[in-house]
């Protein structure tokens, strides 16, 4: 057990009690502050070096999701800053339930920090041998063979996959051949459109003449409604339709889907960057496009996996509470675990959050995946 799994069991043991002795209570959580800033300077060290240069660990703790490792994988150009958003998605995962989490970057591999835009380097893949659930947010990462085929050999594992946003086309090989299957716009027979079509549903699409964005780009918003069909789905559980806005826009997604996808979610484009801006009128919104749905890939070998993919999902989209909830409802029924998703999953942001807009490209420089570290100060009363 590492030192924050021990803060976090103290601080279960502490609400478990909380009902025995109100005085107790109080005189336990004194001494535990005390406890967590005398030890400070010797666990920060400690826990940094727990996790490995390559990612940041986020361990997990009582809850439904104890024993479960989620590995999240960021990496999109900076535009939709998935190196903020999946580090908030893990912490949430992590200690509001009990999922252990890695979160690997894009590395820039002269000095070892967090690079969005270091296209070929994503080191720590290694922690996809022993995980339950991979999360992607990458766009168009040109990976080199011994780190593609740790990816394609969970990709045919049968193990479940969520995809957000650019998550749709991870992939774009310029470099080796090997995988260019994966990439985006592959016209391999049987992969055409790549790892998003053919394992999501979805690619990076060409429509209406024009690529990718349904929605104008930086000018129209998103509102989220039930798909036909879809109210009473595990997923949408504790969410309302409607409830889900954000400030990107809907993708487009060819309609018909593949026959295996079931939408969750269609997206309403709004006129422009508030909740409170009405839908476009005309074609733009009839019909709407999905903007969540499920998926089962089978593989080569013939294993079949779950597949949830949310087109919303940049580090300011998470603002919104129905979306965090959306994200952690898919997890839980990723992994097989729809039966213990609640009526109202905890959601709550954990620590600071101040994400970049994804109208500005701009990420902090200079951060290293240990400096991203749950602070002890950060555990919230379980």
């Amino acid at each position: 057990m590492n030192c924050y799994e021990i803060l976090l069991d103290m601080y279960t043991d502490l609400e478990l009690h909380r009902k025995q002795s109100v005085w107790w209570m109080r005189e336990s959580l004194v001494k535990l502050l005390a406890l967590s800033l005398a030890l400070s300077p010797v666990l920060m060290p400690v826990c940094a070096a727990q996790a490995p240069a390559a990612g940041v660990i986020y361990p997990g703790g009582r809850g439904p999701g104890e024993g479960k490792h989620v590995v999240l994988v960021a990496g999109d150009d900076g535009e939709y800053h998935s190196e903020e958003a999946l580090p908030q998605l893990a912490k949430i995962l992590a200690v509001r339930h009990g999922f252990t989490c890695t979160v690997l970057f894009s590395i820039n591999p002269a000095d070892g920090t967090i690079d969005p835009r270091a296209k070929g380097n994503i080191p720590g893949l290694e922690a996809l041998k022993d995980a339950d659930l991979l999360v992607l947010f990458i766009r168009w990462r040109d990976l080199p063979d011994d780190q593609m085929k740790m990816l394609v050999e969970y990709i045919e594992s049968g193990r479940p996959i969520m995809a957000i946003r650019t998550g749709t086309h991870p992939f774009w090989f310029k470099t080796s051949k090997t995988y260019e299957r994966y990439s985006w716009n592959s016209k391999a027979p049987g992969w055409e459109g790549g790892f998003g079509r053919r394992v999501l549903g979805a690619t990076w699409e060409e429509q209406l003449g024009h690529y990718g964005h349904h929605g104008a780009h930086g000018k129209q918003s998103t509102r989220a409604w039930f798909a036909p069909g879809a109210q009473g789905n595990s997923i949408l559980r504790g969410i309302q339709s409607g409830e889900i806005w954000v400030p990107t826009e809907v993708y487009e997604v060819p309609l018909p889907q593949p026959a295996t996808c079931h939408a969750l979610l269609v997206g309403q484009v709004l006129s422009g960057l508030s909740p409170t801006d009405a839908p476009v009128p005309g074609k733009l919104n009839d019909p709407m496009l999905p903007v969540a749905w499920t998926n089962s890939f089978t593989g080569e070998a013939g294993k079949t996996a779950r597949v949830f993919v949310s087109t919303m999902g940049a580090a300011d989209d998470l603002l919104n509470e129905a979306l965090r909830r959306l994200l952690v409802n898919a997890a839980y029924w990723a992994v097989g675990l729809e039966d213990q998703i609640g009526p109202k999953a905890d959601v709550a942001l954990v620590g600071e959050y101040q994400p970049h807009s994804y109208l500005s490209e701009t990420f902090t420089p200079g951060v290293k995946p240990t400096d991203l570290a749950l602070q002890p100060t950060s555990v919230p009363r379980r």
